[in-house]
C-alpha cells in the first residue's frame, strides 16, 4: 500500500513563498506521473500541477509562472515550489498520481493572509 505524506504548509503573507514536499512509499513512484492538488473550503479538489515520470511538468492556468513542480525519484519525493502567493492559493494541498487512485494523505495546509 503506497503511502503519501505531504509537508511544508504554513501561514504566509501575500507575495510570500513556500516549498511543499510529498514523500511516497513504494517502488512505483519513479515510474508514476504525479500531481499536486488542492482543496479550498467549500470548493472541490482541483489540479495544481502535474509531472511525468521523466520530469515534464504542466500547470493549471492559475498557477502557471508562480509554481514549480519537481521530483527526486531517488528520494521518492515530489516538490512544489510556490512564489508570489495570493490569498486565493489558500487551501489544503495534496499529492497523488494523475489517476488519483492512491490513498489520499492528510494534506498540508497553506494559508496566505496578511
Amino acid at each position: 500500500q503506497v503511502q503519501l505524506v505531504e509537508s511544508g504548509g504554513d501561514l504566509v503573507q501575500p507575495g510570500g513563498s513556500l516549498r511543499l514536499s510529498c514523500a511516497a512509499s513504494g517502488s512505483r513512484f519513479s515510474i508514476s506521473a504525479m500531481a499536486w492538488y488542492r482543496q479550498a473550503p467549500g470548493k472541490e479538489r482541483e489540479l495544481v500541477a502535474a509531472i511525468t515520470a521523466g520530469g515534464r511538468a504542466s500547470y493549471a492556468d492559475s498557477t502557471e509562472g508562480r509554481f514549480t513542480i519537481s521530483r527526486d525519484n531517488a528520494k521518492r519525493t515530489m516538490y512544489l515550489q510556490m512564489i508570489s502567493l495570493k490569498p486565493e492559493d489558500t487551501a489544503v494541498y495534496y499529492c497523488n498520481n494523475v489517476f488519483q487512485n492512491l490513498s489520499w494523505g492528510q494534506g498540508t495546509q497553506v494559508t496566505v493572509s496578511s
